[in-house]
């Protein structure tokens, strides 16, 4: 066979070439922009010798703290394909995190958003290897700022070349992508994905038993192009002539159901915090929804209860995921087999609510104090993986000896797995219970809070206990219109028929609001440290 290489050059010049007409639906500062392919594609050569013309030369990373829109995805090719490393920055992170990302990963420009200026200038005198800033806006003009020296992307893009010609000396093991961790302990942790692993994966997520991105689908990409790379649907998405819309910044519930709408949507990716706010607002208002083929969730487990009211009451399929940034992220998909149609509803939406079928492509293992575990619904392990899309190590981290050893990337994510293989994820190892030596899931339990009518989020967090070591404690976020209604002992008894009684919680606390990550994620760490001071406190 051919050895020919596997680029992301092929990738943007498929768009260009068969697919000029299709749009980009654009959201920046301003309003809603459309450009086609062939717009995306000319503006994306001219960033790329304007990127040259500054010095950016192979392997420098240059930085992005950016929205989702245009002038992102922009960056998304026109970095890679100079042979450039294109380094998403998490821009929820605190000034310190992000002033270390930066330093860590050496980049040596960055594009910003005009209103994410007043971030980055906190920490900007940090900034040991930056040596320009370009500045993403829609006004002519360069907003003030004390960040020198800097450069107005789309002068830069005026006077640059439409017709830039890609290097053909890529090796598809080259670095294209890099992404950090959202540190909920330490320093952030560098994730580099190859022109390889892009490609590779982009291919898993067009497949018909995941995603099944394809050029007919309209597809929302919710989930921030700086977290895990917006899941790979916007590489897949410009590869396969997709119509793709980015909401640009601070977008509400709101505007999200009036997107998908007004652009006839068909398929969009995002956290249970985002699926949440949506449910809310489809409650309170009146939307059309119907050209939805399907929502994916991932970041962490969507709750039967959520699942069931997309589904049930407004008729919107709903997909479940899992994966990481170490996995770029897709690795394991929850797609029922054929034969498991015919089971009635809630026993598949009990399969659907698991994370699924490992993806084509990939391997994986879970193993157990003993060994691999076995394949029964019950045994609890750690998940292993690995694949051409699996990082193979933190970038100049000596944390990698932790989590990537025997040629298998560690999650630090328990999990069991059934009898058809589909894996369902039980906790994060530091977020599993233990109490009297047995194991409690704190997802299991949360999942059945938020299945109550009453309850808008749950988290259940671990706290010592003399006698059984660690006991569950439940925090509870409920809807407005319950509140001052619903009592802990109502949720109780909605508890006590679905689990064993030492798994109950030893309390449950009404609290306005669940800490979140950078991501959107339950921040458990934050929450355990304020659970342990109201128990010590009433102790």
């Amino acid at each position: 066979m051919m050895q020919t290489p596997l680029t992301m050059t092929q990738m943007l010049e498929r768009a260009e070439r068969y697919f000029p007409k299709k749009q980009v639906v654009s959201r920046t500062a301003s309003g809603i922009q459309k450009l086609t392919y062939k717009q995306i594609g000319e503006r994306t050569r001219r960033l790329s010798d304007a990127l040259t013309k500054l010095g950016v030369e192979k392997g420098d990373r240059v930085g992005t703290l950016a929205w989702n829109h245009h002038r992102h995805l922009e960056a998304y090719f026109g970095i890679p394909c100079i042979g450039a490393v294109a380094h998403t920055i998490n821009i929820r992170l605190s000034p310190q995190h992000i002033s270390f990302i930066i330093n860590h990963a050496e980049d040596k420009i960055l594009l910003v958003d005009a209103d994410i200026l007043p971030l980055l200038e906190k920490c900007s005198h940090e900034l040991k290897t930056v040596k320009a800033f370009i500045i993403m806006t829609d006004e002519k003009e360069i907003p003030q700022t004390t960040l020198a020296p800097v450069y107005h992307y789309e002068t830069l893009l005026a006077e640059a070349n439409p017709e830039f010609q890609y290097t053909t000396q890529i090796d598809e093991n080259d670095p294209a992508g890099m992404c950090y961790t959202s540190a909920t302990t330490g320093n952030p942790k560098g994730v580099v994905y190859s022109h390889r692993g892009i490609f590779l994966h982009s291919l898993a997520i067009g497949l018909a038993d995941t995603l099944a991105i394809s050029e007919k689908d309209v597809a929302l990409a919710v989930v921030p192009m700086f977290h895990a790379n917006a899941w790979g649907m916007p590489f897949a998405g410009v590869w396969f002539g997709t119509t793709l819309v980015l909401p640009g910044p601070n977008f509400t519930p709101k505007l999200l159901a009036e997107l998908i709408q007004q652009e006839k949507v068909s398929i969009t990716a995002g956290v249970p915090t985002i699926w949440m706010g949506l449910l809310k607002e489809l409650e309170e208002g009146s939307y059309d929804l119907s050209s939805l083929r399907g929502i994916l969730c991932g970041g962490s487990a969507a709750p039967k209860g959520m699942i069931k009211t997309f589904e049930q009451k407004y008729n919107i399929p709903f997909m479940h995921g899992y994966g990481m940034t170490e996995t770029s992220p897709l690795a394991v998909f929850s797609s029922l087999k054929s034969y498991q149609q015919e089971l009635d509803y809630e026993e598949r939406l009990e399969l659907r609510a698991k994370q699924g079928v490992l993806v084509p492509g990939l391997e994986m293992k879970i193993l157990g104090q003993n060994g691999e575990v076995a394949w029964n619904g019950k045994e609890m392990g750690e998940l292993c993986l690995r694949g051409p899309w699996i990082a193979s190590e933190y970038y100049k981290d000596e944390r990698t000896k932790d989590a990537f050893h025997d040629g298998w990337l560690h999650t630090g994510d328990v999990a069991t797995i059934d009898e058809e293989g589909f894996v369902k994820i039980v906790d994060r190892t530091k977020d599993l219970i233990k109490s009297g030596g047995e194991w409690i899931s704190s997802v299991d339990l949360e999942n059945a809070l938020m299945a109550h009518e009453a309850v808008f989020e749950a988290a259940v967090v671990a706290v010592p206990h003399e006698r059984w070591q660690e006991r569950p404690i439940a925090c509870v976020v409920l809807k407005e219109a319950y509140k001052g209604k619903t009592t802990k002992e109502e949720l109780f008894e909605f508890l006590l028929p679905q689990f064993a009684k030492w798994w109950i919680p030893d309390d449950i606390l009404f609290i306005e609001e669940v800490p979140k990550t950078s991501v959107g994620k339950f921040l458990k760490m934050a929450l355990r440290d304020q659970v342990q001071k109201e128990v010590s406190q009433k102790g």
